[in-house]
């Protein structure tokens, strides 16, 4: 009897113990689902997640095929999702993998940026050479879908991942072009890609005397970590070929390295001059500062923007055209100014944030309102069919005068 008065206390004791378990707070149960200590959130009710993640698991009609690790991943996109940000991203293990070697450059797919502009899917540069660029893709096409899938409401990466693909496959691309009422369909086959960093050339004024051209056109494709030395490499050609003006041509530079475009903006500032503004959501700013390089005095200098110039080509640009030593020509920038960093959330997982805004020296906020050129010239599908570059024949004549 005492043996059995035993068993019913334990019973009724390890009952409870498990009874109490199971009605823990709700975000208790999420640290022991990562089974690691993590930070309590302040004032945050878990129940509701909790409340539905236990029905998932009691009740789905097919309980027997759950994952419960992909549930945890699909969680975490949709809290991040709920930021309704659409450069901050949660990756899962394989679009990870996808992500990771689209920064090491080893990736297969059209070769183009984009972003979402007023919740569209749009293009904001194809890259020169690749098969986005052989295709026809322009700087500002909407894409609507993608291989017939609609991409209302899509995420950027979520595009990218449908997008890209092995060498020889094709993508179908349903896009809409500013200016024309009906969409049309774009196949690309999808090839290795690999992204140009420059490319250089002389022009004439047309001024009297001139006989091989005193303009230095320097095309720059993106900001890498190759495009500070390649810069470098480029303005020493133009001190060699004896051009005393310069045209930087920005045009579909989706951007790239903020270092980088700190670097080249320091050969046209002095030491400690203010290159770009990073603003926290606390209200904290970083500078980052011109490295002096400084070697040109008065030089007649044009940039040359459109809607595919973002990011670093707006921090550039921006910095340049505030401090008076460079005139924009064009048309206004895409305004993408915002900041993210990549943190490790397992060994396979990783969390792309956005945690910073980017301001102009003067404080401009380059996310809100992009950049306006000084001199606007739009280029016109007239233009494009046509084989013309009013933006360029404007940037020549307005060195033509200096």
């Amino acid at each position: 009897m005492i043996l059995v008065a035993l068993f019913i206390i334990g019973a009724v004791f390890s009952g409870g113990a498990l009874f109490g378990y199971s009605k823990r707070p709700a975000i208790e149960k999420v640290y022991t689902l990562f089974n690691k200590e993590i930070q309590k959130p302040a004032q945050v009710d878990f129940s509701p997640f909790w409340e539905a993640w236990n029905r998932v698991e009691s009740k789905y009609v097919d309980n027997d095929e759950l994952d419960t690790q992909k549930m945890v991943w699909g969680a975490i996109q949709g809290m991040v999702a709920s930021l309704d940000d659409p450069y901050s991203v949660f990756f899962p293990p394989e679009e990870n993998e996808l992500f990771q070697s689209s920064i090491r450059g080893d990736f297969e797919g059209v070769g183009m940026e984009i972003g979402i502009r007023n919740n569209i899917l749009t293009v904001i540069a194809p890259l020169k050479d690749t098969p986005a660029f052989r295709a026809g893709i322009k700087a500002g096409d909407k894409i609507l879908e993608i291989d017939g899938k609609s991409t209302v409401d899509i995420t950027i990466d979520k595009a990218v991942r449908l997008i890209r693909g092995k060498k020889g496959t094709k993508v179908v691309l349903t896009i809409l072009r500013e200016g024309e009422e009906e969409s049309r369909e774009i196949s690309i086959i999808r090839d290795v890609i690999q992204i140009p960093v420059l490319d250089t050339e002389q022009k004439s004024s047309g001024k009297l005397g001139e006989k091989h051209g005193d303009i230095f056109v320097i095309k720059l494709y993106n900001f890498s970590e190759k495009s500070p030395l390649a810069f470098r490499s480029a303005l020493q050609e133009m001190i060699n070929s004896d051009c005393n003006k310069l045209i930087l041509d920005l045009r579909n530079n989706a951007g790239g390295y903020l270092e980088a475009a700190t670097d080249i903006a320091s050969w046209f500032l002095p030491s400690g001059k203010i290159v770009a503004r990073e603003q926290f959501g606390n209200g904290d700013e970083r500078l980052y500062r011109s490295r002096g390089y400084n070697i040109f005095k008065n030089l007649p200098f044009v940039i040359i923007v459109n809607e595919g110039s973002a990011s670093a080509s707006e921090i550039l640009a921006g910095a340049l055209q505030e401090y008076g030593i460079a005139t924009l020509v064009g048309e206004k920038t895409f305004g993408k100014g915002s900041v993210q960093e990549l943190f490790s959330i397992t060994n396979d997982t990783a969390l792309k944030l956005t945690v910073a805004k980017w301001l102009t020296p003067n404080g401009k906020s380059i996310s809100k309102e992009g950049l306006t050129p000084d001199v606007v010239v739009e280029m016109t599908k007239e233009d494009i069919e046509q084989g013309r570059d009013p933006q360029m024949e404007k940037a020549i004549e307005i060195l033509s005068k200096l």
